[in-house]
């Protein structure tokens, strides 16, 4: 299974009064580089971003990230396509070592109706190619 990799430069507001990355900041780090991986995998091939709302979200926190460090780098993978859901894992990199792992599940949503709808043949094999199955 490939990785979307994508480094994302810290910002001041990124940080606590300790001097680490607040908890936060990984959740936003994560969302900054999924939203890139969307944009990668389906923007810039012509296809329409689907809508998701986001079911459920896991962070595992390994290490703290200092201000030595001036970026992070963000490992995107697909771990499953189903029927209207998708998960993925997220590995944020700093100084070369996995300093977090969020986890999450997106569903897929009528953005006009704000329900659950099926993921379509053609988006299950954007989000996953065969080769990455």
């Amino acid at each position: 299974m490939s990785d979307h990799i994508t480094t994302i430069p810290l910002r001041w507001g990124d940080f606590d009064r300790f001097g680490h990355v607040t908890n936060t900041a990984y959740l936003e780090l994560a969302q900054e580089a999924r939203t890139l991986w969307a944009r990668d995998r389906f923007d810039t091939k012509g296809h329409e971003i689907p809508a998701v709302f986001i079911r459920k979200l896991e962070v595992e926190y390994l290490r703290p990230v200092m201000p030595s460090q001036s970026e992070v780098e963000v490992r995107t993978r697909v771990n499953h396509v189903g029927k209207t859901s998708f998960s993925t894992t997220q590995d944020i990199v700093a100084g070369g070592e996995v300093a977090a792992t969020v986890t999450t599940v997106a569903v897929a949503v009528d953005f006009k109706t704000a329900t659950p709808r099926a993921i379509t043949a053609r988006e299950a094999k954007i989000l996953m190619p065969p080769a990455e199955k």
